[in-house]
């Protein structure tokens, strides 16, 4: 008999390392996430729980094993290109080595068991980068003539458009053929990782959304359809869609 109870999904969490920035105090080491990955989720009916990065080894698999479906957040933070079998170029970002090395390993064991994966922004390009892919380090640097999607003053509201694949799962789910999307990221997906397609590209040309022929649910999108949702019908329907794939597929359903 399938449980009624809402379907239990893990946020992966951000991380600052304590140290004095400018004229602010320093504070401990603290994990968090913004309170709209959390609100998204519950309000699509489902229950919400930050998974901070940590070094205990047998972290990932136990969450793994306890999830319904992972959200892979965002960050400003870059992944180092050494993942991917190349070397930094000098406009890559921040980089945090112990939130990459915990989402890829979390990530890798949650593609393995076929776990529901939602990744958003820098979640997208986890997806890409744990199933083999590459990822273009800085795009003003690497793609001549690219648009700007770093534009977080329009993030509440949404910047540019993007076509959504014909056939695809994402186009299944928002049933429209374009959508306005906030983006704030400079790295993107360059090589595809084995087995994802692209669902939704950019006016540029640049690849804004991702998803899995191989899985029951891989959705990856460049931007945050978590700010927009409280407005948006179609952002909406990326997490509530995302909860009910999680319900009929979790464990002893």
């Amino acid at each position: 008999m399938r449980s009624s109870r809402a379907p239990f999904i893990g946020i992966t969490a951000d991380l600052s390392d304590g140290q004095r920035h400018g004229n602010k105090l320093p504070a401990e080491p603290t994990s968090f996430s913004p309170r709209r990955y959390s609100q998204a989720i519950e309000a699509a009916g489902g229950l919400s729980v930050i998974l901070p990065p940590t070094r205990f080894g047998a972290a990932p698999r136990e969450f793994v094993n306890r999830l319904d479906g992972l959200l892979i957040s965002g960050g400003d933070f870059d992944i180092h290109p050494r993942f991917y079998g190349e070397k930094p170029i000098e406009r890559l970002g921040n980089i945090t080595p112990d939130r990459t090395e915990f989402e890829l390993e979390l990530t890798g064991m949650a593609l393995q068991r076929d776990l529901p994966v939602l990744g958003i922004c820098g979640g997208a390009q986890a997806i890409n980068v744990a199933l083999g892919g590459s990822l273009y380090q800085d795009i003003a640097t690497q793609i001549q003539d690219a648009a700007e999607h770093q534009q977080s003053s329009k993030k509440e509201t949404g910047g540019h458009q993007i076509q959504i694949q014909p056939g695809t799962q994402l186009q299944k789910i928002v049933k429209q053929q374009t959508l306005e999307v906030n983006t704030t990221h400079h790295q993107a997906v360059n090589r595809l990782g084995k087995g994802l397609v692209v669902n939704a590209i950019a006016e540029d040309g640049l690849i804004e959304g991702i998803e899995s022929s191989r899985h029951s649910f891989i959705l990856g999108l460049q931007w945050h359809p978590e700010v927009l949702a409280a407005k948006n019908l179609y952002q909406r329907r990326i997490f509530s869609f995302f909860i009910d794939v999680c319900k009929r597929l979790r464990r002893g359903a």
